[in-house]
């Protein structure tokens, strides 16, 4: 699978030469080939992803240079990190506090994105770890700033990462413990408390579809205790969300990768979703288009989907298309609540 080459990548093909000879390791808001270019200028290459999808498009490519998981360990062994800026700044935080234990003093540290996406508080993010940094870069409405880790650094530390709070849906109420830039990781969304409000009582399996820091799964798990409960998402850091919300309610519940259904191999009584339609700074509606119309692949005979989604999408003609029966059982001037059966 190829990616088209984004323009903060084209940005950084105008700088190959401060990557080559390197011990590179790269992270951040991966979304094109630009890291096999990478690969062929530094001394070694190390691709670190949150991204299950985008982990999968470059598997076959980078073998095992690209790594997916919520965390990454070890010792000092890189002398340069590329850090492509995520959406959220906690993320570009939390990717620094980890990563900077595994570079040696003295390392390049490199931070690139577009303009609107935060990349102008490069100086900020950076200044933990050393002097100011320097604008290498600016074109196609993107920057390059280049600093050096001179300053000590703590061993990264997952457990202090986490946010916590107490959300109540109905009777039902729920500790919540998530990572930075993962769904809902602050506050239970009005969304997903209309959804909740709107569910009926459940039995037999469960899928619960893009879960975020395990809202949806862990409160029907809750309410319904005989409900086996899966939680699929692309995103290592809502994973290991979803797995300590799971764990510090007293919840059991399967926790997994999965790109759409790439990796479901099951079929359930129910699906239930607050699907995304975001993807970085882009709307984005293909995958929740194909998780809707794949949906009745993976339900058992009548078999239900239950999605809450802003009232502007244009999801019931596609629910109508592949279910026998689609009605809308919540609604409000924001948010619609869907129930399809198969």
């Amino acid at each position: 699978m190829s990616c088209p080459i984004t323009a903060v990548s084209q940005m950084l093909e105008r700088n190959q030469a401060l990557f080559v000879g390197k011990r590179l390791l790269v992270c951040g808001a991966l979304e094109d080939d630009y890291p096999r270019q990478l690969a062929t200028l530094a001394q070694t290459l190390t691709v670190f992803t949150t991204d299950y999808c985008y982990y999968r498009s470059q598997q076959a490519a980078l073998g095992e240079a690209i790594l997916f998981d919520h965390q990454l360990g070890g010792g000092p062994r890189f002398d340069a990190l590329l850090l492509l800026m995520p959406k959220a700044k906690a993320e570009a935080q939390y990717l620094l506090a980890m990563m900077t234990p595994l570079l040696e003093t003295g390392a390049d540290l490199f931070l690139a994105g577009e303009n609107r996406g935060g990349i102008n508080g490069a100086d900020k993010l950076l200044a933990p770890y050393g002097e100011k940094p320097i604008k290498r870069d600016s074109a196609r409405r993107c920057s390059l700033y280049h600093g050096e880790l001179s300053k000590p650094v703590e061993l990264f530390n997952l457990d202090s990462w986490f946010g916590r709070y107490q959300c109540k849906a109905g009777d039902t109420e729920l500790t919540v413990l998530a990572l930075p830039g993962v769904f809902s990781a602050a506050e239970l969304d009005l969304g997903t408390q209309i959804l909740l409000a709107a569910v009926p009582p459940m039995k037999g399996e469960l899928l619960d579809f893009g879960c975020g820091a395990g809202v949806i799964g862990s409160v029907l798990a809750k309410r319904n205790p005989e409900l086996k409960v899966t939680m699929v998402d692309i995103n290592a850091l809502a994973l290991e969300s979803s797995r300590r919300t799971l764990a510090i309610n007293g919840l059991q519940g399967k926790v997994t990768a999965s790109d759409v259904y790439s990796d479901v191999a099951t079929r359930f009584q129910h699906i239930v979703s607050n699907p995304p339609f975001h993807a970085g700074l882009k709307t984005f509606y293909a995958a929740t288009e194909q998780f809707l119309a794949r949906a009745p692949e993976f339900l058992l005979p009548n078999g239900s989907l239950t999605i809450v989604a802003n009232a502007f999408l244009r999801y019931q003609p596609i629910l109508e298309t592949h279910f026998k029966r689609t009605e809308v059982i919540s609604s409000d001037v924001k948010f619609k609540v869907y129930l399809s059966k198969v």
